[in-house]
């Protein structure tokens, strides 16, 4: 997945010149940009305060996204990289405060299923404390990461400004 290589090297520190590159800290979010076929790409990424399941799961890096990509005309995209494979055709739960969406996956990754659902839960995380994804592993073990939404319309600002 293109994300998950664009969220690991924003937060390795490996630089080149196409690299993500920060444009700000907003409490418990970062906002980056970078370049892609010339076109900037901004994203703004947070990694959640705590993760609960059942049974002990080993996982990789945990990220939540939202990306505008102006070579696509593509604003406010959200997904979620979970650190393992998604059980196959399985649905990630997400809560942000009473509002509940539900995300498709696809490998170690989730995804709104339209534009109209991305700007749903854009608009809820304006206004909201906290988001609670809920996804299964291919192993079939639940978990539940919790993402603090502290700094969230900051730095959403920002990639809109970056990536008109």
């Amino acid at each position: 997945m293109i994300l998950t290589g664009v969220a690991l090297l924003a937060v390795s520190g490996l630089a080149r010149a196409d690299d993500p590159v920060s444009i700000g800290t907003f409490e418990d979010w970062e906002s980056f940009t970078y370049q892609d076929q010339g076109k900037p790409v901004c994203y703004a990424y947070s990694v959640p305060k705590k993760t609960e399941s059942l049974k002990k799961v080993k996982r990789d890096p945990i990220y939540f996204l939202v990306t505008n990509y102006t070579g696509r005309k593509v604003k406010g995209q959200v997904s979620t990289i979970i650190g393992y494979p998604f059980k196959e055709s399985s649905i990630v739960t997400l809560k942000i405060d009473a509002a509940s969406f539900e995300l498709y996956t696809n490998g170690d990754a989730a995804w709104a299923s339209s534009v109209d659902v991305d700007a749903a839960i854009v608009k809820a995380m304006k206004t909201g404390k906290s988001i609670l994804v809920t996804g299964t592993s291919w192993k079939g073990t639940e978990t539940t990461d919790t993402y603090s939404l502290a700094g969230i319309s900051k730095a959403l600002d920002k990639i809109d400004t970056a990536c008109k």
